[in-house]
């Protein structure tokens, strides 16, 4: 392996890191659409969760098209075009699919209102395809989890303001019964902003110092282990890790979907009131994923156990403070911090061992839809929210698990495991028609099935991977 030492390049990183914010950003901010679109357009619940669908499904159409493209021209489209070009290609495409939201308002047409959705995620899956392997490139090989750990930090700063900046827009206020004055004409101008955004960034990043073809680090092929295969999906650890970022996606994703629908209709709340509650779920992601960027910050053991406990809290005080600046009530949320002791005590546990990582969250992940199943009121809501918690590090330990021991098949057996973020709109349509057929409430059962499924393969990839001479004792970290 390389063993490149050049600092990480912060002055390319940084402009870089913006694009995972706007994916944060959408992401989350799809979750208070759900209840507007529900409303303006008379929508079922499985209906509404076609947003999510819409969303989701576009990586897989968006990374099937980049390979088609590639195949046609015999070469690969991001290496021939240029990273920094594929980042700009990346974001005029969303750009474009905001603009659908003018005409989509002014008709009222829901079918239109999902495309311009649609092509925003289009050119996410673009810029997915980039971004990651980028954010690695900026500096030595390893840290570059460490980077990727910062960057999905940043995305969960987008996730965890999103949903406030996108209801204030839409609602006109943070207060209750602001949805009463609801229109559909009220996201014209929210995404329309968002659009310029994209534009902006674009130019800003043609203009930076970000390479176009950046020097990346490939491991050496090692003598001991079993020559290469033919292709990526005669590797079972990464057939069943495609499954598992199905699953892990969807679940995290249909989480809080179908949260709004949850607390409006079992527990009385006003759609507007929702919002922080959503931008709790995507900060406890952030709290999880900040807990896990501490190695980046010190090479120190003692400072980075402090540091271990101080980080989480950190992200929570960003939660709470973007929050209060929205004039919300921070009274329900402090109770939040017992919850945030779990994460920290299974993030000890695990010991940094990515399949003992997974197998542990997604266990914990059981746990909490149990409790929100088994309970009513706030109880149910709190459980339902710290699933976030527990999905924060399972992206880097998927990831990481799938392609281990894949060597020159890596790349092709990243694209397919981005092809598999769909998950995240077909579970959440999948939970939306359960809920029609046995309630809101039970219909969490769907999230403990995709947990079950990612303990079993944390529990069979190890196996597999041993077989493979592969082990693994060092820490990993990320996040999607």
């Amino acid at each position: 392996m390389s063993t490149d030492n050049s600092p990480t390049r912060w002055g390319q990183f940084i402009p870089l890191a913006t694009v995972f914010f706007f994916w944060g950003f959408v992401a989350a901010s799809n979750d208070i659409l759900i209840p507007v679109f529900k409303k303006a357009f008379d929508l079922t619940q499985g209906e509404s969760q076609l947003v999510s669908f819409a969303f989701y499904i576009a990586y897989t159409v968006g990374s099937l098209i980049y390979m088609g493209i590639s195949i046609l021209i015999k070469k690969d489209i991001v290496n021939t075009i240029g990273y920094k070009n594929g980042l700009v290609l990346g974001l005029g495409i969303s750009a474009l699919g905001t603009l659908l939201f003018y005409p989509a308002a002014n008709t009222g047409s829901f079918a239109l209102m999902l495309s311009g959705l649609f092509i925003v995620a289009l050119g996410f899956s673009l810029q997915q395809t980039v971004a990651n392997p980028l954010a690695i490139a900026l500096g030595p090989v390893a840290t570059g989890s460490q980077r990727l750990t910062m960057a999905g930090g940043i995305n969960n700063f987008g996730t965890t303001i999103g949903p406030l900046i996108v209801s204030f827009a839409i609602f006109g206020t943070p207060l209750a019964g602001a949805a009463a004055n609801m229109s559909i004409e009220s996201v014209k101008v929210p995404y329309l902003v968002l659009g310029l955004a994209f534009l902006l960034v674009a130019v800003l990043l043609k203009f930076s110092s970000l390479p176009d073809k950046p020097k990346m680090i490939v491991e050496e092929e090692d003598s001991t282990k079993e020559k290469a295969r033919s292709s990526a999906l005669k590797y079972p650890q990464l057939v069943l890790g495609m499954i598992g970022i199905f699953v892990y996606v969807g679940v995290e994703v249909s989480t809080a979907s179908n949260l709004p629908a949850y607390m409006e209709h079992n527990l009385g709340f006003a759609i507007s009131d929702i919002a922080p509650y959503i931008s709790l779920y995507w900060a406890s992601l952030m709290i999880g994923r900040w807990t896990g960027a501490v190695e980046a910050f010190t090479g120190d053991i003692n400072l980075r156990k402090i540091l271990r406990f101080v980080a989480p809290y950190l992200a929570f005080g960003v939660f709470l403070a973007v929050n209060a600046i929205a004039k919300h009530d921070l009274t329900p949320f402090y109770i939040y911090a017992l919850v945030i002791l779990v994460l920290i005590a299974a993030d000890i546990a695990s010991k940094g061992n990515p399949a003992r990582m997974l197998l542990i969250f997604s266990l914990l992940g059981i746990l909490a839809l149990a409790v929100g199943m088994s309970n009513d009121g706030m109880v149910s809501v709190y459980a339902f929210t710290s699933v976030g918690l527990f999905c924060s590090t399972l992206w880097p330990c998927i990831f990481t698990l799938a392609v281990s021991g894949l060597g020159n098949n890596t790349s092709q057996g990243s694209s397919f495991l981005i092809m598999m973020i769909m998950g995240g709109g077909i579970i959440s349509v999948l939970q939306g028609l359960v809920s029609e057929s046995i309630g809101i409430h039970a219909s969490y059962i769907v999230g403990v099935v995709c947990f079950a499924y990612l303990a079993f393969y944390a529990w069979r990839v190890k196996g597999i991977l041993k077989a493979q001479g592969i082990s693994f004792d060092e820490k990993i970290a990320g996040g999607h």
